[in-house]
């Protein structure tokens, strides 16, 4: 057979559309010609696949001309991923494997020159893509064959047939020809061994390792403490605030082990997501993320872009924590692009050619110093800046992004004699399970994070009583709030409400919330 058609599957975004590799081999001029929108590195393969099948000792057809056609062909395709089908379309165009054997199985992976198969990006997409294909077919039309390690990410999405292979050849192996003129049972014996199957990941998620920082390792500060508390039973935002050396950085690096475990789901898209970037380890299964970039990120760093379209590191950070270090040194410009995902928990992405929406659900931690000196307020250390400088360093951050973080608390500096006789606080599992008590009631009343209440849910279930709703307005006329503010200020008493193991939001419950959106007293 001349034509032979293989499937695949490429990138697009968190998606995976199918594409088929039709590889046709014809009399002529000797070629090797790739159509199909292919990127370089899809062109590059030409080279690789025919290496990797001189030195598997296979036959490359030399004296024919091979037209590869990759569809559909306005769908961009980029990475080596299309390697092995292409290797594979080859091989089945010139009659050296079963082409009805190989229609069975979709296809991806990178090959060495020496016919090694190397790990592709984005594993998990493609077998999400192919169990949300099963739907609309009512059973698993293909498995799919992926390398070795690939195969181990993609094996976490039950229900279907993965299968791994650490080289060419032993694909090849599995799809070679049964012989010509045997009976079912005769091809049945002869019929080679199919893949190897990667055997399903079926672990639940699980907390982060025993080696993670616990709580109790920061001395004093109990205020903030409280603040990561409550942070982590709603999903709540959070900003502190202190001078240097105060501890901001050890609380932030500790709250991902306060948060309550993440629901299969959940697991899948955070683990898909770092298979896109290419980041993702099966130990890692489970796992809060904790993303810290560095303050030189740019904009699209943080939200994600390129051609074609990657995560940012809001996505890597979809459901865990995105903690923003010395958060006024960023680009302003990157600050203020995350205003919308952290109101909507996604980010779209647009290009003059192309459009890719990645899930962003994450919890922002940032920290900052009060001022440039990082001493303003310190009863320690005499800060050095004027007032001017101090409104003109904290205004680096502004007022619409500041108004999307509900809990915003001051980290002081303390004596060191203070810290020296301070006791050891609680332990970050003892925090973790009153955390997720208040989380558990949350989802049972509402089905949701108290942080994500919209509309009449908002009504429904952060209703304050007669005396906390004149607390309430009294503190947004005096303080001047926005709607949203109101709003957010309501959804953190209802947190409180719901640590305190009360029905109903009292006044204590919002004066605790209105002081914890108190951070400084000047352009805050």
């Amino acid at each position: 057979m001349s034509l032979a058609v293989i499937h695949s599957r490429a990138l697009d975004g968190l998606s995976a559309p199918e594409v088929t590799v039709e590889v046709h081999l014809a009399n002529g001029l000797p070629s090797f010609t790739l159509v199909g929108l292919a990127d370089t590195e899809v062109k590059e393969a030409r080279e690789r696949v025919r290496a990797a099948l001189q030195t598997s000792g296979l036959s490359f057809p030399h004296n024919k001309r091979i037209t590869v056609n990759l569809a559909p062909a306005d769908l961009p395709k980029e990475s080596g991923r299309f390697d092995l089908p292409i290797a594979l379309g080859v091989l089945a165009a010139s009659g050296q494997i079963d082409l009805q054997r190989a229609s069975r199985y979709e296809f991806a992976g990178e090959l060495s020159l020496a016919g090694h198969l190397r790990p592709v990006r984005g594993a998990l997409a493609l077998s999400l893509a192919l169990r949300r294909a099963l739907p609309q077919h009512g059973e698993a039309l293909r498995a799919l064959v992926l390398p070795h390690e690939s195969a181990q990410e993609a094996a976490l999405v039950d229900g279907l047939a993965i299968h791994g292979a650490r080289h060419l050849l032993d694909v090849v192996q599995a799809l070679l020809p049964v012989p010509t003129g045997a009976d079912d049972g005769e091809a049945q014996e002869s019929a080679p061994t199919p893949p190897t199957e990667i055997p399903r990941a079926r672990a639940e998620p699980r907390r982060a390792p025993l080696e993670a920082p616990d709580l109790r390792d920061v001395k004093g500060q109990s205020g903030a403490k409280r603040a990561l508390e409550i942070a982590a039973a709603g999903g709540h935002g959070l900003l502190l605030v202190g001078p240097p050396g105060t501890g901001k950085s050890m609380l932030a690096q500790r709250f991902a082990g306060l948060l309550p475990p993440l629901s299969q789901d959940a697991a899948l898209e955070s683990a898909a997501l770092l298979s896109l970037h290419g980041s993702f380890k099966p130990e890692h299964w489970g796992t809060r993320v904790f993303r810290s970039p560095h303050h030189s990120a740019s904009a699209v760093a943080l939200v994600g872009g390129g051609s074609p379209p990657r995560p940012g590191e809001i996505s890597l950070a979809h459901q865990g924590v995105l903690f923003l270090d010395e958060l006024p040194e960023f680009q302003r410009m990157a600050l203020e692009a995350l205003r919308e995902p952290l109101e909507t928990g996604r980010i779209v992405i647009s290009r003059a050619a192309r459009q890719a929406e990645f899930p962003a659900r994450f919890q922002l931690i940032a920290a900052m110093n009060p001022c440039a000196c990082g001493h303003h307020g310190s009863p320690v250390r005499a800060c050095r800046c004027s007032p001017d400088a101090v409104l003109r360093y904290q205004g680096r951050v502004s007022g619409p992004l500041l108004d999307r973080i509900d809990l915003r608390v001051e980290v002081p500096a303390l004596p060191t004699e203070q810290l020296a006789a301070a006791p050891d606080g609680e332990a970050s599992s003892v925090v973790a399970a009153r955390v997720a008590r208040a989380h558990g009631a949350a989802w049972a009343r509402q089905g949701c994070d108290n942080a994500r209440l919209q509309g009449g849910a908002l009504d429904a279930h952060c209703a304050p009583g007669p005396a906390a709703t004149a607390m309430l307005h009294a503190a947004s006329a005096r303080l001047g709030w926005s709607a949203r503010g109101y709003h957010r200020v309501l959804r953190v008493a209802r947190t409180v409400a719901d640590l305190a193991g009360s029905a109903s939001i009292e006044a204590e419950h919002i004066a605790e919330a209105i002081q914890l959106r108190r951070a400084l007293s000047a352009p805050f």
